[in-house]
């Protein structure tokens, strides 16, 4: 410290521009929060956001879970085929027997006319 003073004043001026300095950034945060218009906009944006990440992992389970779901409906009706192919007999007898019922069906419906 001098005689004079000037480390005071120096130390002063100092002080204010930090003072001002601060009370700026407290005035720019203050006008900020005041705003409501722009933070309704950012808020609206942050859940659009959400929507569209959660939209987006959906689709992607989705696609996985109808993806796993037609490989085992196409394992299952392999598996059908190869019986078929084993043992045609029966669902010829069942193929028979369905045929047999329609023209039953028609020869009655002809007969009621």
């Amino acid at each position: 410290m001098t005689g004079n003073g000037t480390g005071d004043t120096e130390a002063l001026r100092e002080e204010i521009r930090r003072t001002r300095v601060e009370l700026g950034e407290t005035m720019e945060a203050l006008a900020a929060k005041a705003d409501v218009k722009a933070r309704l906009k950012e808020s609206a944006g942050q859940a659009r956001e959400r929507v569209r990440e959660q939209a987006a992992q959906t689709v992607a389970r989705v696609r996985g879970q109808a993806v796993r779901h037609a490989e085992d409906v196409r394992a299952q009706a392999y598996d059908k085929g190869e019986l078929v192919r084993r043992n045609p007999v029966p669902w010829a007898t069942v193929a028979a027997g369905a045929v047999a019922a329609v023209v039953l069906l028609m020869i009655v419906r002809g007969r009621r006319r």
